[in-house]
C-alpha cells in the first residue's frame, strides 16, 4: 500500500528504513517534562543511547538515523504541535517506508494505562489522541505499530487535555522515568525481534 501525501507530490526517497519510530509531543520549552511528551522523550532516550542528534532533515520533524545490528533505525520527533503530527509522519514514511506502515512505530502517552506501565500494539483504535488522530487521517491507515506510555486517568474532573498538559508529581515522574527507557527498549525489541516478540515481552 502506498501511502499518499496531502498534496499527492513525491518526494525523493532516502535509504528504505527497517523501522521508522516517531515519539510524539508539543514542541517548546513550556511543555518539556508533561505528560504529553512522554513519546519524544522515549525518543531523545534512544538517540542518546546511539550518539545521534535529532536535527531538521525531513520535512516538519527532527530526525536522526542510526544503524544498530545492520538495521537502519529512523528517530523523529515532530517540529508540530501534537494536533498535526501527521504534517510532520507522513513525509517520513514517503521517504523511508511508503509501502509499509507497519514499519513506522509511534511513541505515545496513553491515558487508559496506569502510570509506568507500556504496552506495544500493532493498529487498532486512537482511544481519543489527537497526535494518533493526524496520523491516521495523512496516511489513511492505522495500520502503525504504537509504543503505548502510560501516564494514568485525570483525577476528580480534570479534563483529559488539562492533565496530560500538566507535569506529574515525584511519585509519578519517577514511575514515568522507567516507562520512558522501557519503551526505548520496546522500539528496540521491535526492530530486532519484531512486533510479536515486543508484545510477549513488554505487554
Amino acid at each position: 500500500m502506498r501511502i499518499a501525501g496531502r498534496t499527492g507530490a513525491r518526494p525523493g526517497r532516502g535509504t528504505p528504513a527497517d523501522l521508522v519510530a516517531v515519539g510524539l509531543a508539543n514542541p517548546g520549552s513550556e511543555y518539556d517534562g508533561t505528560r504529553h511528551n512522554v513519546g519524544a522523550e522515549a525518543v531523545a532516550v534512544l538517540a542518546e543511547r546511539h550518539g545521534a542528534r535529532l536535527k531538521r532533515a525531513v520535512g516538519r520533524a527532527l530526525s536522526a538515523e542510526v544503524r544498530t545490528g545492520g538495521r537502519l533505525l529512523v528517530l523523529a520527533v515532530p517540529a508540530t504541535f501534537m494536533n498535526l503530527s501527521g504534517e510532520a509522519v507522513a513525509p517520513l514514511v514517503r521517504r523511508y517506508c511508503p509501502d509499509d506502515p507497519g514499519r513506522l512505530v509511534v511513541v505515545h502517552d496513553e491515558l487508559d494505562l496506569p502510570p509506568g506501565r507500556i504496552k506495544v500494539k500493532v493498529g487498532g483504535g486512537l482511544a481519543g489522541h489527537n497526535g494518533l488522530r493526524s496520523i491516521k487521517a495523512h496516511l489513511h491507515t492505522d495500520a502503525f505499530l504504537r509504543v503505548r506510555i502510560g501516564v494514568g486517568k485525570p483525577p476528580g474532573r480534570q479534563s483529559g487535555a488539562d492533565y496530560v498538559l500538566g507535569r506529574p508529581g515525584k511519585a509519578d515522574r519517577a514511575e514515568l522515568d522507567i516507562a520512558v527507557a522501557e519503551a526505548a527498549e520496546a522500539v528496540e525489541s521491535i526492530l530486532t525481534d519484531g512486533p510479536d516478540a515486543a508484545m510477549n515481552r513488554f505487554n
